[in-house]
């Protein structure tokens, strides 16, 4: 299964009951796409089809479109596709963890594969004391803290330390998809094999 995404009518007009989902649709689909410095607010009017005046009483600075956008990418993204894929497609946790790159396995291979948005951002905004930056920076943030979920329900000792491990190969696994290695997501998950074999603790291993 692909990523979520979210599309708008081109030149529709939007009422105002709509138009700020419709801002936002429009700069959800752009900023996954091409990132947010190359995407300008000219540019999610167009997509929107909102007045310019609409388009800032709803976001008085692209920042905080750029936030608002942030947050559904996780709402939709984070949670509701990569989270609810791997919980789908597994029950051990354990095998959750495994699971995080059969489903990145398929993703990889979309024709219209756009990468991890909060490392995009983050590296787009490169002053760590910028709004965007801080924010993208907790997105991921909140990705390695479901790891670490993960990994204490596995019974792994070290939770925290093995969640950033993971983490690295996940972000490490993207990076190699936008390379153009479609096959990035199943060399991560057999090194995450061997790091998690190991992790785990032994059956019948004095506790």
């Amino acid at each position: 299964m692909a990523a979520p995404d979210s599309s708008v009518r081109q030149g529709a007009t939007a009422s105002p009951g709509d138009a700020r989902e419709r801002i936002l649709a429009a700069a959800y689909e752009l900023f996954s796409r091409r990132g947010v410095r190359a995407v300008g607010i000219d540019a999610i009017i167009t997509r929107s089809g909102v007045a310019r005046q609409t388009l800032y009483r709803h976001f008085a600075s692209k920042d905080e479109l750029v936030l608002a956008f942030l947050q559904r990418r996780e709402d939709e993204w984070t949670v509701g596709w990569l989270q609810g894929e791997v919980r789908a497609r597994a029950a051990d946790p354990a095998e959750r963890l495994l699971a995080i790159f059969d489903v990145f396995d398929g993703w990889f291979r979309c024709d219209d594969f756009e990468g991890c948005s909060f490392i995009n951002v983050m590296l787009e905004t490169a002053e760590p004391a910028h709004a965007v930056h801080r924010a993208s920076a907790d997105y991921l943030a909140r990705i390695r803290a479901f790891l670490e979920g993960l990994a204490a329900d596995a019974g792994v000792a070290d939770p925290p330390g093995f969640a950033r491990k993971w983490h690295i190969l996940m972000k490490g696994s993207i990076v190699a998809a936008a390379e153009g290695d479609h096959d990035a997501a199943r060399r991560a998950q057999e090194i995450g094999e061997g790091l998690l074999a190991g992790q785990l603790p032994r059956v019948g291993a004095p506790v």
